[in-house]
């Protein structure tokens, strides 16, 4: 499971990271929904670090609330597998 995580936090992160250069350019973007669902998978710790070291949808309130929705569902599910 760790190396799952590992790998899928490093894509999320690089995901997030060509979505804003991709923003910066004005060129086609990576939808919410695609970023929301990455970090569902288990990418939220690469999500986080995105947002914060590329200074990416930290502004947009409606993501936000959203992908606090899903750090949560993220923990209930990890406590849900650790716990049996």
């Amino acid at each position: 499971m760790i190396p799952f995580l590992l790998i899928i936090n490093l894509i999320t992160f690089c995901i997030f990271g060509f979505d804003k250069w991709q923003a910066k350019k004005n060129q086609w973007r990576i939808s919410e929904n695609t970023l929301l669902g990455i970090s569902l998978l288990g990418g939220i710790i690469g999500a986080a670090s995105g947002m914060i070291l590329f200074n990416h949808k930290v502004s947009k309130k409606s993501f936000l609330m959203k992908f606090i929705l899903v750090v949560l569902i993220d923990l209930v599910v990890f406590y849900r597998l650790i716990r049996y």
